[in-house]
């Protein structure tokens, strides 16, 4: 059985654990991950994976998104 960690202990989240932990949309991350300077996306081969600790403070500093 594999043990499932929880999506706060988790460095890198996909798209659908990142919007369901901060509360936006999948259509609006992907919007702000797909600029070449984002600086809260890796991408692993095609698949994209957003930086949880990077997003956080991304979004400190935000005032809207």
């Amino acid at each position: 059985m594999a043990e499932m960690v929880p999506v706060w202990e988790k460095a890198n989240l996909t798209l659908e654990e990142a919007a369901a932990y901060f509360g936006i949309g999948i259509n609006k991350l992907r919007d702000l991950s797909n600029e070449e300077s984002c600086p809260f996306v890796l991408w692993n081969g095609s698949k994209r994976l957003i930086k949880r600790k990077a997003l956080e403070k991304y979004l400190e500093t935000a005032y809207s998104i």
